[in-house]
């Protein structure tokens, strides 16, 4: 249904020229305050898009996101604590 999506954090210079990212991907934040723009592209153009995007005169550095291969399932093997602080 969703096509599959990849995160990247560009650091830019010109924080103005930064919301021109948003015809390459979704953009998600743009921190003002220490310059960086965090975006999501179709992972399957992404290579092609972060060409186009190191191109822009205004982008310092771009950095994969690795959230998508974060662990996000916990499993809870110690005792409840909750039932200790009941009245």
């Amino acid at each position: 249904m969703f096509a599959e999506r990849t995160g990247y954090i560009i650091w830019v210079s010109d924080v103005k020229a930064a919301r021109n990212l948003d015809k390459y991907g979704t953009v998600h934040y743009i921190s003002r305050r220490m310059h960086y723009v965090v975006m999501y592209v179709n992972a399957e153009r992404a290579e092609e898009t972060i060409k186009n995007i190191r191109r822009l005169a205004f982008v310092k550095k771009i950095e994969r996101s690795y959230r998508n291969e974060i662990k996000t399932e916990y499993s809870s093997n110690g005792p409840d604590k909750t039932r200790a602080y009941t009245l």
